[in-house]
């Protein structure tokens, strides 16, 4: 899959990811017994995470996607967040569940609440599979956690490094040259 060398650290082995993900959408299905979840997943990194996270949801739910950038070209932040892909349907009056890959300094998820919490759903929670806390620039709230992580740079299930390596199923630390 993945030259060796080229990995530093794995963080966080497929083992544990699938162990996590199955937890998550079991507290997820708990907590929307006898509602409708509206998902939507934050393109490009969330999609393995939301895939996996669906065949665990045991509640009717329906999915869109969003796509945002708020890095540019360089793996840091900048703060200005773009829609480069808004959702298809209208979210007003539903329960709606905002699927990340990681939550880093706050401000694209800080964005994307705003923005969506003017749209009027009936309710708009979060969840992420990584939480970078020691970046964050902004509060914000994470209503379902996979796991809390250090200021690393991570790939692997989802999370990428110039488009590569989000088919590896572990999260791992990619090794600097």
């Amino acid at each position: 899959m993945i030259e060796q060398e080229k990995i530093e650290e794995i963080l966080i082995p497929e083992n544990q990811i699938k162990k996590k993900v199955e937890e998550l959408g079991n507290q997820i299905s708990c907590d929307y017994a006898g509602k409708e979840i509206f998902c939507i997943g934050v393109l490009r990194g969330a999609t393995i995470f939301l895939a996996d996270l669906a065949r665990y949801i045991s509640v009717p739910m329906t999915m869109d996607f969003m796509a945002i950038s708020s890095y540019g070209i360089s793996s840091e932040s900048s703060g200005v967040v773009r829609i480069l892909k808004d959702l298809d349907e209208n979210i007003e009056n539903r329960d709606v569940l905002i699927v990340e890959d990681i939550v880093d300094t706050g401000l694209t998820l800080d964005y994307l609440l705003r923005m969506l919490q003017s749209r009027k759903p009936a309710s708009l929670k979060t969840c992420t599979l990584l939480n970078k806390v020691e970046r964050r620039k902004i509060e914000v709230p994470i209503d379902y956690c996979g796991f809390n992580i250090p200021d690393r740079f991570v790939v692997g299930y989802g999370l990428d490094f110039n488009g590569l390596y989000r088919n590896i199923p572990y999260i791992f630390v990619l090794k600097t040259v």
